[in-house]
């Protein structure tokens, strides 16, 4: 309590006890695969297509993770984390051909000087141009030595780095030394043991080429480890992730630089990453080219995944393939994430994502009919289906789960959104007196963003009361748990499910038709 020692008002700023809860971000994916640039092995924020190809390039033959992407973006996606493999000489994979050029030999000199290389592989390099001039003499001043000169660089047109006063002698201003030092984009190398100063003029970077795709490819690769912050273990330190997808996985698949059983190690090691981390799911793709009998023995006897954490669509999507100008069969794990993010900022991660247009889908692999559907959609088997006049669309909203309870996936990210929410916003009760006073806060703070989650219709119910309950009391905290430092609050939510068999009842009566819908 403050001390008042002398006559007047004061005010006081007293804690109302009110902490709200923030709801977190419910729609930020994460893709696995091989690009043509980028830095490697590191998730990498990006927030439209045009970040993407800045970064990673664009379309690479071979790979559907630029594919998938711009699928993702096309689809109403807003951020995401892309994760470039199979470029590093540690895994074996040839690296992409780096941009070089050599400048220009001085006047006294017949050699060129220097060669310049781009620090990434692949086309991205090309873009590159390093400009040397030479000092001016100014007024009143001596003129400059005749082995310093100035390195602009470019990118794109645009000015990005500069460095003045460089020297061919060995100095603290070495040009080799201080571009090793200073620059991101690229590399300067002696091409002899005496070096003149170079030419003034602009040279151009070329030769950089999209790194080969090797011809196996260990699941390591796409596994990786969080220790290394490698493949899909380095996306266990980005918390933000709500969702992953490897396309790739099936591109490797399909030129065979993996087998079925290293197809399915690699699935299970991400639904295994998912459950880990508890907070996002993964989106799985399945082998091309299956009947829709095909696919069920596929997904029963073959990969026999059962997850609350995963969910599986078919059959592959028809798209343009921009660098042949034809039409090629891509997984649609891309697009689908693409079409969660939408979902989620149009109507919420508590309505199920079916029944939405799947954008930039030109066909389907594989077509069916509804007998066939009924034998795919108890499996966990998401659907996707043309309809004449209505497009190409997601016909199916479950997991992978064998547990009623998890069936569908609006219900299983709501949770994870729920509990992702509550667990950021509630960080504030560490420490704080263990008492009667702090579980009525818990109370208090828990039970207002249930409420505004009632709302906006993601619980079931006529009341609050019906749709949650939030008790942290004498019952749930005992002595024995006090004196132990633990304050335990059991909540207890009913999330809506989706009107998946909507039934339409007719009766014949004298006099006219009577219709009851359920």
């Amino acid at each position: 309590m403050p001390q008042y020692l002398s006559p007047g008002v004061y005010v006081e700023e007293v804690d109302s006890g009110s902490r709200p809860i923030e709801g977190v971000g419910t729609a930020v994916a994460a893709f696995v695969g091989v690009a043509a640039a980028g830095p490697l092995h590191e998730p990498t924020l990006v927030s439209n297509w045009t970040q993407f190809t800045t970064i990673f390039g664009e379309f690479v033959e071979g790979s559907y993770l630029a594919h998938s992407v711009y699928g993702y973006f096309m689809n109403g996606g807003g951020n995401a984390y892309v994760v470039r493999i199979g470029s590093d000489g540690r895994k074996g994979a040839a690296p992409g051909t780096m941009a070089q050029a050599e400048l220009a030999p001085g006047a006294d000199a017949k050699d060129p000087p220097y060669q310049v290389s781009a620090l990434e592989p692949g086309p991205g390099g090309n873009d590159i141009t390093v400009e040397v001039t030479y000092p001016e003499s100014q007024e009143g001043q001596e003129p400059p030595p005749t082995d310093v000169f100035n390195l602009t660089v470019r990118r794109a047109g645009s000015l990005v780095e500069s460095f003045e006063g460089l020297t061919t002698r060995r100095t603290k201003q070495n040009a080799a030394t201080v571009v090793k030092d200073q620059s991101k984009l690229i590399r300067l190398e002696a091409t002899s043991g005496s070096v003149e100063r170079p030419a003034a003029g602009t040279t151009t970077l070329t030769g950089g080429n999209v790194p080969a795709l090797p011809e196996r490819i260990s699941p390591d690769e796409y596994i990786g480890d969080v220790g290394d912050r490698t493949g899909v273990g380095s996306l266990e330190t980005i918390d933000e992730v709500t969702m992953i997808a490897v396309p790739d996985l099936s591109a490797a698949y399909d030129r065979g630089a993996i087998d079925a059983e290293q197809f399915k190690a690699v699935q299970l090691a991400m639904i295994a990453h998912c459950e880990l981390m508890g907070d996002r799911l993964a989106i799985l793709d399945p082998p091309p080219n299956l009947t829709p009998s095909q696919i069920k023995e596929w997904r029963v006897e073959s990969a026999g995944y059962d997850s609350k954490f995963a969910a599986l669509y078919w059959p592959r999507i028809k798209v343009l393939d921009p660098t042949s100008g034809q039409t090629i069969f891509i997984p649609p794990s891309g697009h689908l994430a693409g079409i969660w993010a939408r979902n989620d900022a149009e109507r919420g991660v508590h309505k199920a994502p079916a029944n939405e247009v799947v954008r930039g889908a030109i066909s389907l692999e594989s077509s069916i009919t509804r007998n066939e559907h009924d034998l795919l959609n108890p499996e966990g088997i998401n659907c996707l289906r043309s309809f004449p006049g209505r497009g190409v669309r997601v016909w199916g909203a479950r997991t992978l789960s064998s547990d009623p309870a998890w069936r569908y996936i609006n219900v299983r990210r709501l949770f994870n959104y729920l509990e992702k929410s509550i667990l950021r916003n509630t960080d504030w009760v560490v420490f704080e007196p263990n008492d009667r006073n702090l579980w009525a806060k818990v109370r208090r703070t828990i039970a207002s963003f249930l409420v505004m989650e009632w709302r906006k219709g993601a619980l079931f119910g006529s009341t609050p009361s019906e749709a949650f309950f939030v008790k942290c009391d004498d019952e749930t905290n005992p002595a024995e748990a006090i004196d132990l430092g633990q304050i335990t609050c059991q909540i207890g939510v009913a999330p809506v499910k989706p009107a998946e068999f909507v039934i339409f009842q007719l009766a014949q009566l004298q006099g006219g038709v009577s219709l009851v819908s359920e």
